[in-house]
């Protein structure tokens, strides 16, 4: 009976102790896991704005200091004039406009038709509807310079050479923005749409009210995807201008800076800056639509 006794008195402890060792090992484990994490998140975060950092410095040195060996990492002595040279000498306000028009153009043109067709192929039932989806996703596959002489024909054609519109035409539908939306609302569930129709919503209401606000993180991830391509920019725009005209646009002027301050490269390098500046304020603003559109299914 003692030895019983004994046996059982040492039984929990033993238990004890090989839980907290398991503990142990999975609070290591963890530590460990963490830190590969962040160090990986670190060195990516490094990577990714070193390009950035070394041009905003770049853009604060002398002429001469841009060719020292090291170059400096810091601006000790920041030349601030370069950036106001660069914004009278290179007008970059007019460009800076053209391209907001064109911008703004082209993105509530993209969203419209990317919120109309992405709820039709979602909600709507029609003949051919998956073909017409698959046309869709192909014109994905089809690089803007296979289409690029077409579009400069046509537009020129119908008269909108050297035009806003002109600008603006041949993006007006995406098919990555259908393909998007029409994803986002596939995942609002069917007991709402039929709730609405008992409540007497249409199509029209159901979508206005109840479809687009709950997708809102795929149509502002949306907004944002075809801000960053249309104001970057700088083949089609240069072409369906003219290259020389009052509708060039930021990233035209930029080029024609580096042109006339060749011997100034921080000038040049103060004009990028001042020409990212929207696409910064953009992205801080939708930073969470676009983290929440981009994990949108990923959590049951």
């Amino acid at each position: 009976m003692a030895a019983d006794r004994t046996t059982s008195a040492v039984a929990p402890e033993t238990t004890r102790a090989a839980i907290s060792s398991d503990a142990r090992r999975a609070r290591r484990s963890r530590r460990y896991r963490l830190t590969g994490s962040y160090t990986v998140l670190t060195v990516s975060a490094i990577v990714v704005v070193l390009p950035l950092y070394i041009t905003v410095v770049n853009s604060l040195l002398k002429e001469d200091q841009i060719a020292h060996q090291p170059p400096p990492l810091f601006p000790f002595h920041p030349q601030w004039h370069n950036y106001s040279i660069a914004w009278t000498q290179g007008n970059l306000g007019f460009y800076i406009r053209n391209s907001l028009i064109m911008t703004v153009c082209i993105v509530i043109a993209q969203l419209v038709t990317s919120i109309l067709a992405g709820y039709a192929f979602a909600f709507l039932r029609f003949p051919f509807r998956r073909t017409l989806f698959l046309v869709c996703l192909a014109t994905l596959m089809i690089p803007f310079e296979v289409t690029f002489i077409t579009n400069l024909t046509t537009v020129t054609s119908a008269g909108l050479f050297n035009t806003y519109a002109g600008l603006a035409v041949p993006f007006l539908a995406t098919g990555f923005g259908i393909f998007l939306l029409r994803q986002a609302f596939l995942q609002i569930p069917k007991d709402l749409q039929e709730a609405a129709l008992l409540d007497g919503y249409g199509h029209w209401r159901f979508m206005a009210r109840v479809a687009v606000p709950l997708a809102r993180p795929s149509v502002a991830a949306l907004g944002v995807f075809a801000f960053l391509a249309a104001w970057n920019q700088y083949l089609w725009p240069l072409v369906a201008t003219g290259g020389t005209t009052p509708l060039d646009t930021v990233q035209i002027g930029l080029k024609q800076l580096y042109g006339t301050q060749a011997d100034q490269i921080n000038v040049a390098l103060a004009g990028a800056i001042i020409a990212f500046v929207p696409l910064l304020i953009l992205l801080l603003i939708f930073q969470k639509q676009l983290v929440r559109s981009l994990t949108a299914g990923a959590v049951k």
